[in-house]
């Protein structure tokens, strides 16, 4: 990867849904030296998809919490199922395994304090293999969705 493929990424993060006539303006190329390097990141899986960001405020996603887990059981099968129970709720939006104590970090959004009342008791107690959940009350999103850093 070279100073303009890094610089094609830079554009890409800052606007996905610039034509390749745009980008291939912005990064000093003619389109199809443009084009086969963005299909060269995109089958090397450097670029692995587009996607619009969306404003969780506009659709009344309110709340956010950050959700602790600790599991009481470490061995394969019981993180495995953990693991597989995740996808199945929406309201999760990230999710980490850690080092040490938690096992997991959750990014969870919701409409308001009551959703996620009913979240926790009907959906995130009930994952396999949960020992302990501790959550603290997100109150204020300093820094979202920021591209990755590259040097270009």
């Amino acid at each position: 990867m070279d100073k303009i493929d890094k610089n094609i990424l830079a554009q890409l993060q800052r606007d996905g849904r610039q034509s390749l006539t745009e980008l291939a303006e912005r990064v000093g190329l003619s389109l199809s030296p443009c084009h086969r390097r963005v299909r060269a990141l995109e089958e090397s899986g450097v670029i692995q998809g587009y996607r619009a960001h969306l404003s969780g405020r506009a659709l009344g996603l309110n709340f956010s919490s950050l959700v602790f887990v600790t599991l009481r059981e470490g061995h394969q099968q019981a993180v495995a199922d953990f693991e597989a129970a995740l996808p199945r709720i929406d309201a999760i939006v990230q999710a980490q395994r850690l080092f040490g104590d938690p096992d997991y970090l959750l990014m969870v959004v919701t409409a308001d304090l009551p959703a996620f009342q009913k979240l926790y008791d009907e959906a995130l107690s009930r994952l396999p293999n949960v020992q302990r959940l501790t959550s603290t009350l997100v109150m204020k999103h300093v820094i979202t969705d920021r591209p990755l850093p590259l040097s270009t």
